[in-house]
């Protein structure tokens, strides 16, 4: 019998680019019982797939080995560790780090714009030169001490047998350093101090303001791993007692006070107030609570005192489902990230073969050349040249869109549907649940002549006031929406598959079906009158008669359907906005499907379709060369959703339907469809935008710092800049807004 795999993550210190992601994906991937890994460079985080749990170590020290920190991150099913180690812990860690980081780049500014302001003072004229001691007094420690991470790193990538951005500044900055001290020795008065010290402190500079962005990018988890309580109050034996949230377990009741924040997934036993789950849910208003309602962690209670019986605990609860889909979602590669890790993989040594041809062909071909400039033009090359910003442009993409989309209720399961999601060209939609309410509401009252609407309302709603069954519900719903007050019913009979009667105001009456009316005596005739002025969009009936001296009378019917969801046009509409088809696919019948789809402006309607044949109806879509996605809610669901290139599910729906879809909505809201694709598409763009500056910055500023008609300084501004830039436009995706209307906005 074999193991059974398991995934982890690891966190990955060191890594200064792709390079160096690399290097450890190369390590990890040569260590036996390693079957699969992928590292990010932007999260410095390793996912491994370990044939058994032992191989874990094996896989750390191969990380060790090759040169950098690895660490365990702690597991789902230690909640309470979990909370302070990935969130705040974390943050926390990577703050120092950021903080001692700008006070290296403050000594390297503090010790290098000596060397440099002579430079800027012989624009105007001025010589400031320094002496030669002493420039080398200044360039020294910039060089040894604040330098000495680029020659860890380029270290690392000799061990590995590979190149990294730490081995082009050491090379780089070590050759500027050492022809100067040579010229020193020569007496030249030309020396190159401050071009060393200039560039280490402005890589310092780009990694620094780097790392700043790069948080930011991750901001969405860590709000979402903020809301993690670190303990709950407990009702026990009639006594509030304060636990670990790790030691409550399922059963268990918990009290949320008003401000509180509510620790775990629960339903309400006790109490009422309104619960703020923006964070979670993306819904702007806050939600009202009463006793059999669903309440889900990390939501704030803003009024009222809450008994909440406790339904999921660690990583079952849907806090930590959520924060997984979007970890992973972060951790996955996309096809176009493989493409340039090859492209990384070869970069640096191209840059070197390409730097010792700048210095061949300064020192020995071209005319007026020698080696002082060879070696200065070839140092322009090695720090220009920059292979984080195509190892940043793509990761940092992903987990900026799957973040932004998150905090508005949309969960992207991995890099790859948002990859595909942003090619959708059309949508399939169920119809009951998706597109409407998927509960029976009141769609008609129909009375008999000499019956009052209201009337007849309220002595159904006065009969129905004890039932629980969905028809009684949308009655009561739609009497009270109406205004109406109902006597008491008494003597209520419950008759099973036909309906119920009560007494109200002296005289039974009867709710239920036809044949239970012709079986009490209503004739036939005077049934089929009231049917035929029942609308077509309310094909479920409740027939309402009542008992009178001269025997009993037919009052009329309420006829029931399923009411379209406030923002299933504006969904539709939103689709045909960017171009996407739309079809409907529903197991109902084809006048019931088709008078949906009218209203909704659908122009392709496949109706009675079984669940079996909802897949092959998929399946035939993407035949025809169409990149379709699926969005359903329920079981029968599930095969069409495994069919579709994207599928996407609603979180009120059943879990099948959520496990079997790559993109979560966390609300009932067909409109968060269109801007899954719009924030898709959007974080698409991105990645081609940094990926093309990447590129286009490499191939432009090589050959130019290869001709000599770059300065180092200079050089190594721009490479600073490069990954800077390539973050810092990734960063607008942050301020990414869903677009909903007025009737979205309050579903939403």
């Amino acid at each position: 019998m074999t193991n059974p795999s398991s995934t982890v993550d690891i966190a990955v210190g060191g890594m200064s680019c792709a390079s160096c992601s690399g290097a450890v994906e190369k390590a990890l991937l040569a260590t036996p019982g390693v079957l699969s890994a992928s590292v990010n460079l932007a999260t410095e985080r390793a996912r491994i797939e370990l044939s058994g749990p032992d191989v874990l170590q094996d896989a750390m020290a191969a990380v060790q080995k090759a040169g950098y920190e690895a660490a365990t991150l702690p597991t789902e099913a230690d909640p309470g560790k979990q909370g302070a180690a990935t969130g705040a812990g974390q943050d926390v860690h990577t703050a120092v780090q950021t903080s001692r980081d700008g006070q290296m780049v403050l000594w390297g500014a503090l010790l290098t714009l000596p060397l440099v302001l002579p430079m800027a003072g012989m624009l105007f004229g001025k010589h400031w030169m320094l002496p030669a001691w002493i420039q080398l007094l200044l360039a020294s420690p910039v060089q040894f001490w604040l330098g000495a991470r680029f020659y860890r790193g380029a270290w690392k990538a000799i061990l590995n047998r590979t190149g990294n951005m730490d081995l082009l500044v050491a090379i780089g900055t070590s050759a500027a350093f050492g022809l100067s001290v040579y010229m020193m020795g020569e007496g030249d008065p030309h020396l190159y101090f401050e071009a060393s010290a200039a560039v280490i402190t402005l890589v310092m500079l780009g990694k620094w303001l780097e790392a700043r962005a790069k948080r930011q990018t991750t901001a969405a988890i860590a709000a979402l791993q903020a809301l993690r309580p670190d303990i709950a109050t407990v009702l026990k034996e009639g006594q509030e007692q304060v636990l670990p949230i790790a030691q409550v377990l399922v059963g268990a009741t918990l009290v949320v006070k008003p401000g509180e924040r509510i620790a775990l997934d629960g339903k309400v036993l006790e109490g009422e107030g309104h619960v703020d789950e923006a964070l979670i849910t993306g819904e702007s208003q806050a939600v009202e609570k009463g006793p059999g309602a669903k309440v889900t962690g990390g939501a704030v209670n803003l009024d009222g005192r809450l008994l909440i019986e406790v339904s999921a605990v660690g990583a079952e609860t849907t806090l930590a489902k959520i924060i997984r889909l979007v970890e992973d979602a972060q951790a996955a590669k996309p096809d176009i990230q493989k493409l340039v890790d090859k492209v990384s993989a070869v970069f640096v040594p191209v840059v070197l073969v390409i730097a010792l041809l700048t210095v061949l062909y300064w020192s020995l071909l071209a005319q007026g050349g020698s080696l002082e400039l060879a070696i200065v033009n070839a140092v322009a090359v090695l720090v220009i040249a920059c292979p984080c910003a195509l190892g940043l442009a793509t990761p940092t993409a992903i987990m900026a869109g799957t973040g932004v989309a998150a905090r508005h209720g949309i969960l992207i399961k991995d890099a790859q549907a948002l990859e595909l999601a942003h090619n959708i060209n059309t949508v399939v939609f169920d119809k009951t649940g998706t597109l409407t309410e998927g509960k029976p509401s009141v769609g008609a009252v129909v009375p008999c002549a000499g019956v009052a609407a209201h009337a007849l309302l309220g002595k159904a709603a006065a009969v129905e006031a004890g039932s629980a069954h969905p028809l009684a519900q949308a009655v009561l719903a739609h009497a009270k929406a109406q205004g109406l007050t109902w006597q008491v019913a008494l003597q209520l009979q419950d008759q099973a598959g036909r309906g119920v009667s009560g007494v109200v105001g002296g005289a039974r009456v009867y709710v239920g079906t036809a044949r239970w009316m012709q079986e009490l005596g209503v004739h036939g005739d005077a049934l089929s009158q009231v049917a035929l002025r029942l609308p077509e969009d309310a094909p479920t009936h409740a027939w309402v008669a009542e008992q009178a001296s001269d025997g009993l009378r037919l009052m009329g019917a309420i006829g029931f359907g399923d009411a379209l969801k406030p923002s299933a046009g504006r969904a539709v509409q939103g689709l045909h906005a960017l171009h996407v088809n739309t079809v409907l696919l529903t197991g109902d019948s084809r006048a019931s499907a088709q008078r949906v789809a009218d209203e909704l402006g659908i122009a392709q309607v496949q109706a009675e379709q079984l669940p079996h044949n909802k897949s092959e109806a998929v399946a035939n879509l993407r035949k025809q060369g169409r990149v379709v996605a699926m969005v359903g809610d329920g079981i029968n669901d599930a095969p069409a959703l495994a069919a579709a290139d994207v599928s996407f599910a609603m979180s009120t729906g059943t879990e099948v339907a959520m496990h079997a879809a790559d993109i979560t909505l966390m609300r009932a809201n067909p409109a968060l469809v269109h801007q899954t694709i719009d924030i898709s598409r959007r974080t698409y763009t991105k990645i081609k935008q940094n990926l093309f500056w990447a590129f286009v910055y490499n191939a432009v500023g090589i050959p130019l710092a290869a001709m000599g008609l770059l300065n180092p300084v200079v050089a190594g501004a721009a490479m600073a800049l490069s990954s800077v830039s390539v973050v810092g436009n990734t960063l607008l995706l942050t301020r990414w807004q869903p677009k909903f209307n007025t009737h979205d906005a309050k579903e939403a």
